[in-house]
């Protein structure tokens, strides 16, 4: 191969030897082509120049540094596009070179690589916070089209992990941070082990330092004791092998300092009970065999009972596949065994790596493919629901904690959610329609509310209908990205629509005053106006109006008041004409609420506050909270019912009763036989001989409340009743 260099050493200033372009070379004719190795050093040469005269804080030239990149995903055996772009991955960020010179040399798709690892320098954001949200969420994009985005981003975050000592310790605390939050969970969440590892145990020393090194001094105390203990376990695991003719590597885990943290701090256990803890790891050559050995040491150790997890027939999130059993070892001593095949240990340390790594000998990695490809998918969910980038982030860092529920659908099919999901939350794992128009919900046949918490093995069944629709209360118990992401968009979209409707009807009913309507304004009058108010469109005026952010009355004054030729404004003291009311209809959704201090019914007498952003808010004429509102100076609407309204309103009654057995019942039955339905009952005993029940309750209007009423006046037991 012509320009490749002599394998040559290097070393830096503490005597360790350096790698060099050529010890990458020469690893690389392990898997590829000459011509492809060709390839890779060019951009070895193409990158060194771009890089001249930069240098690292470490103090070494800077091309050392996508070198070290290039090694870690050479390791995994990545593709030559792949390696040409992870030593190339700085060069659009930080030297003059632009993505349509990589895209002349190297193609396209090099050039997509580099800029979809590129941070986005051209924008000023308001703090480091949203800057840092933003290149996240376009890293994240840009990895839905291309996986090796993110596996140079973690190669890259990896070497400055390892390098991280010379920066100051503001800023490595910081950046430890963000790597324990997001890096170090996508790594697990695409399965790869080593990596996440690796960062893990960075992140713990450079944020935590003091526990570190408490913890490491511990761990390094302990192991003296525990090797004899190791050791008789690991023989005894082996002879039990043998003896039952059973072939499988038995060795020892080591658990990893920050992993004993974790669980520390989690299960808030002391460091002795963490470490007491033997971990044996049998990798086998089939899967009949996994089997095999879990029954062959269970019959050596009693299994503890309910400990024992099978992930090879329901893998985890990531794709991740082994036998999971806890033991009693000798004298009592826990003992956690990991049993699975080679091509599912090769998969648990490199998943959706093990795309490259293994790709020449047969399918091992389409689980983690398909994980990851699912995965990808409820980001671009997430991306069309968020509002903006820090949104967005909260969205992935949610999902990026996936301790497992493993559920059933009604036709047995495995759905993966999240520890601690709700009913709501698998609705939308299912599909976003099915939990945006989601209304109960059974769990092993029985009804249960759409709050209620899943659990492994349960059987989950939504119940859906066309006029449901996400309710901003869910947003209080949901735990997945999706579903928060989903509820949040249908909400947005869903108070602009409504918002949109309710201020047409508003501002029609301030132009009906003047004997005109919305079609007859002269457009240049209302292009005029959008200009003033600085908006887009006709609809986000219609949309302003009803969120309160602008008064009806007062754009009809500036539509028909204005004087074209001298283009002055009016002045908000001119008066309009006569208008009518407004009508409620019931239905008006989120922009129209009725007070819960007096909960309006059609029938009553009824006025409306309207504030900026909240819409309006409908109240009874003799509502008790009226005057305080006047005193604030708060805008006031006329309203009216509108005619033959058919909605359900809430509405509440506190009944005094005698203390006999199944009053409540009594009256409850009286309640419902009259047509209503009971969303919440309070019982308060005010002496030993009676007590007030408190209903909230949904009713038509008003004279469907006098007749519930008049009916449990007839009940003997009801002593007195009010409406509050």
């Amino acid at each position: 191969m012509q320009n490749k260099p002599a394998a040559s050493t290097s070393t830096t200033d503490n005597n360790k030897p350096r790698y060099l372009i050529s010890d990458l070379c020469s690893y690389l004719e392990s898997y590829l082509t000459q011509d492809q190795i060709q390839e890779v050093y060019s951009a070895y040469l193409f990158g060194a120049e771009a890089h001249e005269g930069q240098r690292r804080q470490t103090g070494e030239p800077y091309i050392y540094h996508p070198l070290a990149v290039a090694r870690i995903l050479a390791s995994m055996h990545m593709d030559y596009k792949g390696l040409v772009a992870a030593i190339l991955h700085d060069v659009i960020e930080d030297t003059p070179v632009a993505k349509e010179q990589l895209t002349e040399i190297f193609g396209a798709e090099v050039a997509e690589l580099v800029d979809g690892v590129s941070k986005l320098t051209q924008i000023d954001f308001r703090s480091h916070a949203e800057a840092q949200a933003a290149n996240f969420r376009k890293m994240l994009l840009a990895m839905t089209k291309d996986i090796r985005i993110i596996l140079i981003k973690l190669a890259d975050r990896l070497h400055n992990m390892r390098t991280l000592c010379v920066m100051r310790p503001a800023k490595c605390r910081r950046i430890a941070k963000e790597t324990l939050e997001i890096f170090a969970p996508i790594a697990n969440r695409l399965g790869i082990h080593s990596i996440k590892s690796e960062l893990e145990e960075l992140g713990f020393a450079a944020y935590w330092p003091m526990r570190y090194r408490v913890l490491k001094a511990a761990v390094k105390k302990s192991r003296g004791n525990r090797k004899e203990v190791l050791s008789n376990i690991e023989t005894a695991l082996r002879l039990r092998l043998v003896e039952d003719g059973l072939e499988g590597d038995v060795e020892g885990r080591e658990k990893h300092l920050y992993s004993i943290y974790k669980k520390m701090l989690e299960k808030k256990l002391p460091f002795n009970e963490v470490v007491d803890v033997y971990a044996f790891r049998i990798v086998v050559d089939s899967l009949d065999t996994c089997y095999r050995v879990l029954g062959s040491v269970h019959n050596l150790y009693k299994p503890v009972p309910g400990r024992f997890k099978d992930y090879i027939a329901i893998p985890k999130a990531n794709g991740y596949q082994s036998l999971h059993t806890v033991l009693f070892g000798p004298h009592g001593i826990p003992i956690e065994i990991q049993i699975r095949t080679e091509e599912m240990h090769h998969l648990a340390e490199s998943g959706i790596a093990a795309h490259w790594i293994y790709k020449a000998g047969g399918d091992q990695s389409s689980q983690a493919q398909a994980e990851a490809s699912d995965w990808l998918k409820n980001l671009l969910e997430f991306q069309q629901g968020a509002g903006d980038s820090m949104e967005f982030l909260e969205h992935v860092k949610v999902d990026l904690f996936p301790d497992e529920v493993y559920v059933f659908t009604p036709r047995g099919k495995i759905m993966v959610l999240a520890k601690g999901a709700t009913v709501i939350d698998f609705a939308y794992a299912v599909h976003s329609d099915i939990g945006n128009h989601c209304v109960a919900a059974r769990i092993d046949r029985r009804l249960v509310p759409l709050r209620s918490k899943i659990y492994s093995g349960q059987t989950v069944e939504v119940i859906t209908a066309p006029t449901g629709r996400p309710n901003p209360s869910w947003l209080n118990f949901v735990v997945t990205g999706k579903a928060r992401a989903n509820i949040r968009n249908f909400l947005k979209n869903l108070q602009g629509k409504e918002a949109l409707e309710l201020g047409q009807r508003m501002l029609e009913k301030e132009l009906a005053g003047y004997g005109t309507t919305l079609e007859q304004i002269d457009p240049y009058k209302l292009e005029q106006l959008l200009k003033d108010f600085n908006l887009p469109s006709k609809e986000k005026l219609l949309e302003e109006i009803g969120l309160g952010n602008r008064m009806p009355m007062m754009v009809t004054r500036r539509l028909m008041v204005a004087d074209e030729s001298s283009g002055e404004k009016p002045d908000d003291t001119v008066s309009g004409g006569e208008t009518s009311p407004l009508a409620i209809k019931g239905t008006e959704g989120m922009v129209v609420r009725f007070a819960r201090c007096c909960r309006p019914l059609p029938g009553d007498e009824i006025v409306a506050t309207f504030s900026p952003g909240k819409g309006i808010v409908v109240h009874r004429q003799e509502c008790r909270n009226i005057g305080e509102f006047k005193k604030t100076g708060i805008n006031w609407l006329d309203v009216e019912w509108e005619k033959g309204s058919t909605s359900d309103f809430s509405t509440e009654i506190k009944v005094e009763v005698g203390n006999q057995r199944g009053v409540l019942a009594t009256v409850a039955s009286a309640i419902s036989e009259m047509g209503s339905n009971i969303e919440n009952v309070g019982m308060k005993e005010r002496d030993g001989l009676t007590s007030t029940l408190q209903f909230v309750m949904t009713v038509k209007d008003r004279r469907h409340l006098a007749n519930i009423m008049r009916r449990l006046r007839a009940i003997p037991t009801v002593l007195r009743i009010a409406r509050t």
